[in-house]
């Protein structure tokens, strides 16, 4: 196996991050609705808290247009709710006026001190079918405007989807230094020129190791092209119980009510039903054996009624330690698991797993530090 070229050598800790579930994706059983679980205040905001009472480091607020609640606004009401934990905002670019979102987020890392990434998204909006060249193009434009705004005293922008020309930022400089942190993910050669020129972390979704390293491989020569290196991340579910024939049977047991054509219209009517990342979560179902494993402890079932990540590592504590561990010897330091319901998962995950990894929360560009103990912010905004 090829370590890629990392950010930083200290591979001995990672950011180990939580999902909640915003876009109506919460289930006891697959494709069942519970009300109990549906996409509420109460119920994502409480994720959100335990999410932090056990320890991860940030926790991903995903967005969509047809279900579910809207994630800049949920960020805000968790401001005052928490203390430690970041907020990955997902942010889908040209839904705001730039200069407008610039604004916003960086309100919001005011409010939060800190502790507010941004994960970069380039989907359609609904109603709307862009070619991918322009889409991310827009996403690129936008967050050039961005940078612009959280370092620049004026903002002078001629692309082909934005023009502005000597509008003064005052007062739009984020709490942190620079601006928080840019996960990004995407598959196209537009996707990886944008992630290598701009953004700070490549998500992945689930796939074989193989396949994995190949993708780190391509977008770390487009950011050595311009001078970068970049952090790596994987956004996967997880199922760990105390013993693996445990694990595989609760996976089971959580798809054993859905209704495959269920399943189809719920993937379907994501707006990135059809991205190329959508479609090697299709392949990986398609190349897996009889009960859904396309490698050893990495079940492709989940996949079968939602879009994007697709799968999950099941498995023991041991099993799902030793994966987490040899994708961190790859090069990858940034995980965000999920698992169903969450807020059940986070807990089984939180006793059984994360006591035992060394975690941090990535360091910023404008000063990498690795952090191994809570994040806190110093005086001049970077957090370490």
């Amino acid at each position: 196996m090829t370590v890629v070229p990392i950010t930083s050598a200290d591979l001995d800790a990672a950011e180990v991050s939580w999902f909640s579930a915003l876009c109506s994706d919460d289930y006891q059983f697959l494709g069942v609705p519970d009300g109990d679980l549906r996409s509420s205040w109460d119920n994502c905001s409480g994720i959100v808290k335990e999410a932090e009472a056990q320890g991860f480091r940030n926790i991903l607020c995903p967005s969509s247009y047809q279900v579910g609640q809207d994630t800049l606004s949920f960020v805000a009401g968790c401001a005052p709710i928490t203390k430690v934990i970041n907020l990955l905002a997902a942010v889908r670019c040209g839904e705001m006026q730039p200069i407008m979102l610039a604004r916003t987020l960086a309100t919001l890392d005011h409010m939060l001190h800190g502790r507010l990434t941004v994960n970069i998204i380039s989907s359609d909006f609904p109603g709307q079918k862009e070619p991918s060249p322009y889409r991310y193009q827009r996403s690129r434009e936008v967050v050039e405007i961005l940078k612009q705004a959280w370092t620049k005293d004026e903002i002078n922008h001629h692309g082909e989807v934005y023009h502005f020309e000597g509008l003064t930022t005052n007062p739009v400089k984020p709490y942190q230094t620079g601006g928080p942190l840019l996960y990004f993910g995407g598959y196209s050669p537009d996707a990886l020129d944008l992630c290598g020129e701009h953004c700070d972390v490549y998500l992945m979704w689930p796939e074989k190791i193989e396949d994995l390293e190949g993708r780190m491989k391509a977008v770390n020569a487009v950011a050595e092209g311009y001078n970068r290196t970049l952090d790596y991340g994987l956004r996967v579910h997880m199922i760990v119980r105390d013993t693996e024939k445990e694990a595989q049977e609760y996976a089971e047991y959580i798809v054993s009510k859905l209704d495959d054509e269920y399943g189809r219209a719920i993937r379907e009517r994501a707006l990135d039903a059809t991205s190329l990342g959508v479609s090697h979560q299709a392949k990986s179902r398609e190349l897996a054996d009889e009960y859904g494993y396309v490698e050893p402890g990495l079940w492709t079932g989940v996949g079968r009624a939602r879009s994007g990540c697709g799968a999950a590592l099941v498995g023991s504590p041991d099993q799902v330690m030793s994966k987490i561990d040899a994708y961190q010897k790859m090069g990858i330091r940034a995980f965000i698991f999920s698992g169903y319901p969450h807020l059940d998962e986070a807990k089984h995950f939180g006793q059984k797993v994360l006591p035992h990894l060394k975690t941090c929360s990535l360091p910023h560009e404008y000063g990498r530090v690795p952090a191994t103990t809570p994040a806190t912010p110093l005086g001049n905004g970077v957090r370490v």
